[in-house]
């Protein structure tokens, strides 16, 4: 199929989704209609209780060079990919997404990117805010996330300059986790994705959530979240999982300690176990 027709394409091995963009004539920019079908994709993945992870990937060498110019200049509306009650960059999925960059990775490709958790990077990646030269401001993201990433400084340096920045840059400033040879970032994005996978996911979701909703927050706020979010989810395996020995709830007190369910998988049985939270020195 075309690039237009099929401008995102899906595909599942076992836990791990792979998601595709496809539309290499446009150096995989985005039109309104591969938006929508990219929040489609994205959409599907998240209520999909059987995918536990996700990679994003753009064919033909190329990411994702942002919104599709050609398109816009049309007068075509243009709707913001985040900060919008519908912006499909806008709240964190529920589960894991790891970027597979190779290639340009800018305007919105950078936000794209930086939506996802992971970043692992060809040595052909480039990233940018090359909309700088277009005159096109970001909502995407970018803005609220690079920072958050990088710091602002190196992020002010390139939302004023717009320049590129190399694979081998962006790992030491720690945009991208890793950086492997031309044309592998998808069979390691891939395979991170599977050991990733393999896990049990109760606690990793949590942490993950945890993280992500630390940021802002005050020291102690941030430590009651963490806390709250471990107990919510020890209640929900516990509902999904059988009971351990001895009938220990989330939450119930012995000896002044919490105890709390964590889960681990033998031979694909999911199994819950108490895990008693120790106390400070005196308590």
């Amino acid at each position: 199929m075309s690039g237009d027709r099929d401008p995102i394409r899906v595909q599942r091995e076992g836990a791990v989704t792979t998601i595709i963009i496809i539309r290499p004539h446009a150096r995989n920019a985005l039109d309104t209609a591969s938006v929508l079908a990219l929040e489609r994709a994205f959409r599907s993945f998240d209520e999909d209780e059987s995918a536990r992870i996700a990679v994003l990937y753009g064919t033909g060498g190329t990411f994702c060079a942002g919104a599709d110019l050609k398109e816009l200049a049309t007068g075509t509306l243009y709707e913001a990919w985040a900060g919008g009650e519908s912006g499909m960059l806008g709240a964190p999925l529920s589960k894991p997404l790891i970027a597979a960059v190779e290639g340009h990775a800018v305007a919105g490709g950078l936000g794209l990117a930086l939506y996802c958790d992971i970043r692992i990077a060809d040595e052909t990646a480039v990233f940018g805010v090359f909309c700088r030269r277009y005159g096109v401001p970001m909502s995407d993201g970018t803005t609220v996330r690079l920072p958050r990433l990088i710091g602002e400084a190196r992020a002010m340096d390139m939302l004023l300059t717009g320049r590129a920045v190399t694979a081998d840059e962006a790992k030491a400033f720690g945009l991208v986790s890793e950086v492997v040879a031309r044309r592998e970032a998808l069979s390691r994005a891939q395979e991170l994705a599977r050991e990733i996978a393999a896990f049990p996911q109760t606690a990793m979701r949590s942490d993950r959530m945890s993280l992500l909703e630390s940021r802002g927050r005050p020291l102690r706020e941030a430590l009651r979240r963490e806390a709250e979010l471990a107990e919510k989810k020890s209640v929900e395996l516990g509902r999904r999982c059988a009971k351990p020995p001895n009938d220990f709830s989330p939450g119930q007190r012995r000896g002044g300690n919490g105890l709390l369910r964590f889960e681990s998988y033998k031979n694909g049985t999911c199994q819950t176990h108490a895990w008693e939270r120790p106390t400070r020195e005196g308590q």
